[in-house]
């Protein structure tokens, strides 16, 4: 992996430590990561710890461009991942900053997770930061009919499921022009692993839980993209869905990218590793392309 020049010493020495424990830990948070690792400079922090509902982890923050201008911007939602049981919004303002760069609104939510909670409370969640974001987008500079739903993991498992199951946004599903999934696990029934047991072994009806289920006519655009290295999150799950939205009519861009694991996509969002996969041009370019 390259890491920029102006990152010397222990810094630099710092950020490839991390970057090679996440990838052989799974979705390890990434608040020290994010600690260390060098922002993008054209987007920044607009608002923080904004509440979007009752309980202490119903939080956001909204991340923009340093320039402000007069044609509001696309929004980006994004979710991290974390096996649904772990997490936290401190630990992606490399990933906010990242896109606000590029020109977007980026709302970072947290959620509630296991075992405080268990499916659908995280996916609910989801949805109030959704409604949320199309309400109040203008506020920062934002179209809120122009709401693009992005996550990694199981973050991904959420927005692909308010994108493609109408039970959970209804009217304010309208507003969601596209969907963004960063090595999702969009097709894993059963539940044969500790993680999945915890979040939805109790659900009477597993197929309901399952976005391949409810995709097809009607949903928007999507970007699956995956790491061809991944075996925590098979690419079978992007493909799988991939096809499902295909047979429905939805354009839909899969891309996998050779020699990267389930982490080193997300780390790919940040400047020390964009050499290693082209993922925040591909998301650029989809978000920008998204009417």
């Amino acid at each position: 992996m390259s890491v920029p020049a102006s990152l010397t010493g222990r810094g630099r020495r710092a950020v490839l430590a991390m970057a090679a424990l996440l990838a052989s830990a799974g979705c390890t948070p990434l608040s020290l990561f994010d600690t260390v690792v060098p922002k993008d400079r054209g987007g920044v922090l607009r608002a923080q710890g904004v509440a979007y509902g009752a309980d202490p982890r119903q939080r956001l923050d909204v991340y923009g461009p340093r320039q402000s201008g007069e044609t509001p911007r696309p929004v980006v939602v994004f979710f991290y991942g974390g096996s649904w049981n772990s997490g936290d919004r401190a630990g992606y303002a490399f990933v906010g900053r990242a896109l606000a760069a590029r020109g977007f609104v980026v709302v970072i939510p947290d959620y509630r997770l296991v075992p405080k909670v268990r499916y659908p409370a995280f996916v609910e969640d989801g949805a109030a930061a959704v409604r949320w974001a199309g309400a109040h987008a203008a506020d920062y500079g934002g179209a809120g009919n122009r709401l693009i739903l992005m996550g990694h993991s199981a973050g991904a498992y959420i927005a692909a499921m308010l994108a493609v199951d109408e039970r959970w946004l209804g009217p304010a599903r309208a507003n969601v022009k596209g969907l963004v999934g960063l090595a999702g696990p969009y097709d894993f029934v059963p539940f044969d692993v500790d993680a999945s047991r915890a979040a939805f072994g109790d659900w009477p009806r597993p197929a309901e839980t399952q976005p391949i289920t409810h995709a097809g006519v009607g949903d928007p655009p999507a970007l699956l993209a995956f790491g061809a290295d991944d075996e925590t999150v098979r690419p079978r799950n992007s493909e799988a869905l991939a096809a499902r939205l295909r047979a429905g009519g939805v354009r839909v861009e899969l891309r996998g990218y050779a020699k990267v694991g389930h982490v080193g996509l997300l780390l790919a969002m940040a400047r020390p590793f964009r050499g290693r996969a082209p993922v925040l041009d591909d998301v650029t370019r989809f978000v920008s392309a998204t009417r």
